[in-house]
């Protein structure tokens, strides 16, 4: 079962616009995002994540990667904080709750992911929406995989990233 990453940029490649995603996401986006999710044994995120997206109910299980002590989703009750790396918390998520990983984390968090080969699939949305902050490359995240679909639905590009098995 995959691995899957999902994020959403504008099309500045913006992650978020006024400190979360809410100003660079779509209506197609969110419906294809929470379709998704649906599927997942569990979700990783960041504390950052954690604390500007709403992510205090869920509908699987929920791990904070944070060096915080203090749970920023205590009031959710499938919520888990970890203070480890990225690794050691997919593994640990995986043997706990099953292999199907969504990380909805920030793209420091999806990096060291990728960087370990450890992501298997990308559910990339690219929005209408410009303007907002912590930029990234698109084509970057896409060199790490060899199988590229993309639909454009209501000025929406979703792309679907996987590799493929030796």
């Amino acid at each position: 079962m995959p691995v899957i990453a999902t994020l959403v940029v504008g099309a500045d490649g913006s992650t978020s616009r006024n400190g979360n995603s809410a100003g660079v996401t779509s209506e197609i986006d969110r419906s294809q995002f929470l379709q998704r999710r649906r599927t997942a044994d569990c979700i990783i995120i960041g504390g950052n994540t954690a604390r500007t997206e709403p992510y205090h109910r869920t509908p699987v299980p929920v791990v904070v990667i944070s060096r915080s002590l203090v749970n920023p989703l205590a009031d959710n009750r499938l919520a888990h904080c970890w203070n480890l790396s990225p690794i050691k918390a997919l593994d640990k998520a995986i043997a706990m709750f099953g292999p199907r990983v969504h990380i909805e984390a920030g793209i420091s968090i999806i990096n060291e992911l990728l960087l370990q080969d450890r992501i298997d699939e990308l559910e990339l949305s690219i929005t209408e929406s410009s303007g907002g902050e912590d930029r990234i490359e698109v084509e970057e995240l896409l060199n790490h995989f060899s199988s590229i679909k993309e639909i454009v639905s209501d000025g929406t590009r979703l792309i679907s990233a996987k590799k493929l098995l030796d």
